[in-house]
């Protein structure tokens, strides 16, 4: 397994410090038939084989972000939610633009990074529009940005406003802060998901994610897969969507995901199904 695959999953381009194990065994990705390890003696990879239960499970935490994207949020929620990712280490929390200096203020001075999403749940706007956003978003304090595909441009066959798209977001959030587009991978052919996530890799940016939560389906296996065999061990992939129990979110982790967009993020770490 190559070492990328440890510095994509603390945070590519910028390394956080070592967390605390809390005297459990953290997860913090699979790749060429191994899995990687953290506890408190250090880091250390065993066979793949190996990870799932009995012999989990396994902490989740670092890969977990910490999502609220209901438009109904309240700030009493979002106030909530950091408490709940400062408590867990979690490795950020994703709210809307709107909240991101509350989020901000509340993770300031901590490992838990500020997400929050542009272009969101559609894709639709400009890229001016979510460059835009982005940018505001950063200055605000906002430290990783989840921009959705053009999607219509995708399904148009035309991939050079899909790459215009991409650049356009790559220089409103350079290197230092986590770039990641949101493929929404329930709408594209496999052939289409491929070559997004091509771009994405070419164009540097940090991550390749699944889904959005708010279109027809969310995260698989095959995509997740597919994604991982596509952008190699230097780009971080994402899952979100549907993930709800520990089990779907390990089966993601074990087909390549370095994150884990949750909303079930409680329920998944304390292995118990969600409300």
């Amino acid at each position: 397994m190559s070492d990328a695959l440890l510095d994509l999953t603390l945070e590519p381009r910028a390394r956080r410090p070592d967390r605390p194990t809390g005297g459990r065994t953290q997860l913090l990705g699979c790749a060429a038939g191994e899995a990687l390890l953290r506890d408190a003696d250090g880091t250390r990879r065993i066979p793949q084989s190996e990870v799932p239960p009995p012999r989990g499970p396994w902490d989740l935490s670092l890969l977990i972000d910490h999502t609220l994207l209901k438009p109904e949020a309240t700030g009493a929620q979002i106030e909530t939610l950091c408490a709940e990712a400062l408590a867990h280490g979690f490795a950020s929390v994703c709210i809307n633009p709107a909240w991101v200096p509350l989020a901000a203020s509340l993770l300031r001075g901590s490992v838990v990074r500020t997400c929050t999403v542009v272009g969101f749940p559609l894709g639709a706007t400009s890229s001016l529009a979510k460059a835009f956003e982005a940018d505001a978003a950063l200055k605000q304090g906002a430290t990783e940005v989840d921009m959705v595909l053009a999607l219509g441009a995708v399904k148009s066959g035309d991939w050079l406003t899909v790459q215009a798209d991409m650049k356009a977001l790559r220089s409103a959030v350079p290197a230092g802060s986590v770039l990641k587009v949101i493929l929404e991978t329930c709408l594209l052919t496999d052939d289409e998901k491929v070559r997004a996530c091509q771009l994405a890799k070419d164009l540097g940016l940090d991550f390749v994610k699944t889904s959005t939560g708010f279109s027809t389906g969310g995260a698989t296996e095959a995509d997740i897969a597919l994604m991982r065999r596509t952008v190699g061990p230097h780009l971080g992939v994402k899952a979100s969507g549907g993930i709800r129990t520990y089990e779907t979110a390990l089966r993601m982790v074990m087909a390549g995901a370095t994150r884990l967009g949750l909303s079930a993020s409680l329920a998944v770490v304390q292995g118990r199904p969600s409300s």
